[in-house]
């Protein structure tokens, strides 16, 4: 049904970034369409941290191997982590909380405003008015209802994308090249999103009985161009991609690359530092598009060890086409929010339709109640959502460990992906909360991994349990 090589991270980035705040929670309409990547990755030579040499500790655990436990070693691991370092990083992700919660809450009083004060009837009065077509109407309503819910979930975008992320010193722009993104991708939203509406409206139009059937179809048909087309077009709007030329990173990761059949010949370098301070990778792409991407966030940070475990486990997402397997994971979660949202939504007009002025599902001024419902539908769904995603990240782990033979590698990412993930949640926390395995979880698999191929002869011995506390 799709392609083997369906683009994981474009998926997740088409996912979060375009169609969940165009018809779910639209107060987050311009998140930058850049950093949405998993983490991590590289440096050596001159670009890298020389690694320590390992401990006499780590030396005896691998002569030993019958001595090394995982449980042992993964609390060792978060052990290196300084208190205040924790507290900051939990506080962080903790804040997301409510963050998860406010911008439902201001998701669902924008369109119950917009309905309520008619907004919504007169933005379609006007559109049918100025065009004849139904398409163009769609269109006349589209542009300025989503500028009004940008423009109403500035205030919250605002903080969370820019103050937040300055506050806990995870964003390095200033202001105007910040605004000017938000710019850049708002354009972009009305583009695409404005297409997408006049589809459905289509849609709904000409099957108002099976419109939550085929509508799905259209968000499925959506969600692949978008993510076929996202690589190419849509992130170099926000990131300038050159090829990476140092052969002591580049060489390796295409080594891995042409042993997981992988077909590309060059690695590519992001300027991310522009944005973030964040480390971050993806193998993205379809056919002739396909491309290895780190940022430079990556080369200034991170060992090649740690960058040969981080390629390993985004080359994970693309031989194991988890793209494909989300996009169809996603595909039965908006079937059933259609399907709910059809009886939900003839039941809201059939109350209230008189007072709002909304007619039908064919009418674009019940556009907001069509996002209430939908958004309180995926808010309910959160945790099993982030479920979906977090078992393909532990898959594309486990690939990446087998793949990279890196377990300490791979305990190192954890611990610096820590500074903005709750290294040790509860479980009811990662199960809630949680689109990536937590810090302790994967670090229990490196653990793991590494005492059963101890345990058959194999060394992998780097930094041990025992060693010194992280500085950076």
């Amino acid at each position: 049904m799709f392609p083997r090589r369906f683009s994981y991270r474009a998926f997740l980035l088409c996912n979060r970034s375009l169609l969940l705040p165009f018809m779910f929670n639209c107060s987050n309409l311009i998140l930058p369409l850049v950093g949405t990547c998993l983490t991590i990755a590289l440096s050596n030579g001159a670009h890298a941290q020389q690694a320590p040499t390992p401990p006499p500790a780590a030396r005896i655990l691998t002569e030993n191997p019958s001595a090394f436990d995982p449980v042992t070693a993964t609390q060792a691991w978060l052990n290196r982590v300084p208190p205040e370092k924790r507290a900051k990083s939990d506080a962080y992700f903790e804040g997301g909380y409510w963050l998860i919660l406010w911008n439902f809450l201001l998701a669902a009083a924008i369109s119950i405003f917009l309905l309520s004060s008619r907004i919504s009837a007169r933005l379609r009065d006007f559109a049918e008015r100025v065009a004849k077509f139904k398409a163009l109407q769609v269109a006349f309503y589209a542009i300025p209802y989503f500028v009004i819910i940008y423009l109403l979930g500035f205030p919250l975008n605002l903080y969370e994308n820019f103050y937040r992320e300055h506050q806990y010193g995870f964003a390095t722009q200033t202001f105007a090249p910040w605004f000017r993104e938000q710019l850049i991708a708002l354009g972009v939203a009305l583009l695409i999103g404005t297409i997408l509406l006049i589809v459905l409206y289509a849609v709904f139009r000409c099957a108002p009985r099976t419109w939550w059937i085929w509508g799905t179809v259209v968000m499925v048909v959506f969600l692949s161009t978008i993510t076929f087309i996202s690589p190419v077009y849509i992130e170099p709007l926000f990131n300038s991609y050159k090829p990476l030329t140092d052969p002591q990173i580049r060489d390796p990761i295409l080594a891995m690359a042409r042993a997981n059949e992988i077909p590309v010949k060059q690695v590519f370098e992001v300027d991310a530092s522009r944005q973030t301070t964040r480390v971050s990778a993806n193998v993205a792409g379809f056919l002739g598009t396909t491309r290895i991407a780190l940022n430079d966030n990556l080369l200034k940070q991170c060992t090649l060890p740690e960058i040969r475990e981080v390629m390993a486990h985004e080359m994970g997402h693309y031989v194991l086409n988890h793209g494909a397997k989300l996009l169809t994971y996603f595909g039965i979660f908006i079937l059933i929010g259609f399907a709910l949202t059809r009886n939900l939504f003839d039941a809201a007009v059939r109350r209230w339709g008189v007072k709002w002025g909304v007619r039908s599902i064919a009418d674009p001024a019940g556009l907001p109640l069509l996002v209430l419902i939908l958004s309180t539908f995926v808010f309910v769904l959160t945790p099993f959502l982030n479920t979906v995603v977090r078992v393909t990240e532990r898959e594309a782990d486990a690939f990446g460990i087998n793949t990279s033979r890196e377990p300490d590698g791979m305990a190192k990412m954890a611990l610096k992906l820590g500074a903005y993930r709750k290294l040790d949640p509860t479980p009811l926390e990662e199960f809630v909360f949680f689109d990536h395995p937590s810090g302790r979880a994967r670090i229990r698999m490196a653990m793991d991994w590494k005492a059963a191929n101890l345990s058959v002869g194999e060394s992998t011995a780097d930094e041990g349990s025992l060693a010194p506390p992280i500085s950076h």
